[in-house]
């Protein structure tokens, strides 16, 4: 199993809210894009909640995205994991993102949306207890975008991403 890195924050630095995945899969590592996957739904929801053409190229719409005051990023920084599923996850391999550092910079963050389970077991449990006082924001768990939570219609997805635009 290879040690995976994740990307950078996509964030303006007056960027009010912050969307939080766990780790890139197989598809947008390959790309090097968020959520490069053809089936996985964040694009065209948050797109569509946003008002942004979801068929713009990927650097235009993370433009759009940021300019909007929308920061996009994940819980790791870089994990061994064999596939994309978050299940596959070596525990004992992850290594977190920078937070005390990325919310340093981006002081008007207000609200945190994880991008399903894993993200938001992830980060309460490994960063906010470093956090202390700074989790005073929002955070609310919304369902995962990913083509493995098949579950859930797409509808109910997107009336549930809805609240990231209120």
């Amino acid at each position: 199993m290879s040690r995976l890195e994740g990307f950078p924050p996509i964030a303006a630095a007056d960027a009010h809210t912050l969307i939080l995945g766990s780790m890139p899969g197989a598809a947008s590592l390959a790309a090097a894009e968020y959520y490069a996957h053809p089936r996985n739904g964040f694009w065209t929801i948050v797109c569509a909640v946003l008002g942004i053409d979801a068929t713009l190229p990927y650097p235009q719409r993370v433009l759009r995205f940021a300019e909007r005051g929308y920061a996009l990023w994940d819980v790791l920084g870089a994990c061994r994991r064999q596939g994309s599923l978050d299940a596959d996850i070596d525990a004992g391999s992850i290594e977190i993102n920078d937070f005390a550092g990325f919310f340093a910079a981006h002081p008007h963050i207000e609200r945190v949306f994880f991008n399903g389970t894993t993200a938001e077991t992830c980060f309460r449990r490994h960063v906010a207890p470093g956090l202390g006082a700074r989790v005073g924001f929002d955070c609310r768990r919304l369902p995962s975008t990913s083509p493995a939570n098949a579950s859930i219609t797409y509808a109910a997805k997107l009336a549930a991403w809805q609240e990231i635009a209120r």
